[in-house]
């Protein structure tokens, strides 16, 4: 992925919008997937997921890789 704005993160933050951290998982970023699909789906039940599931989206979208 190219960064910021590319089209992987396009792609990142549409899968998302789906299921909540299939973007970091696409961005390969497992922990951070894991962790965002699990905190929507508990907070799901408290009709507070979508706070989380827009978190997913804008992390995806605007998420930079660290250079070395």
């Amino acid at each position: 992925m190219a960064g910021q704005g590319s089209a992987g993160n396009v792609l990142a933050a549409l899968c998302s919008f789906f299921i909540p951290g299939l973007g970091q998982l696409l961005q390969g970023r497992p922990l951070m997937a894991v962790v965002l699909f699990v905190l929507a789906a508990a907070l799901w039940f408290f009709l507070l997921g979508w706070i989380i599931h827009i978190w997913a989206i804008l992390d995806a979208a605007l998420w930079k890789p660290k250079t070395a």
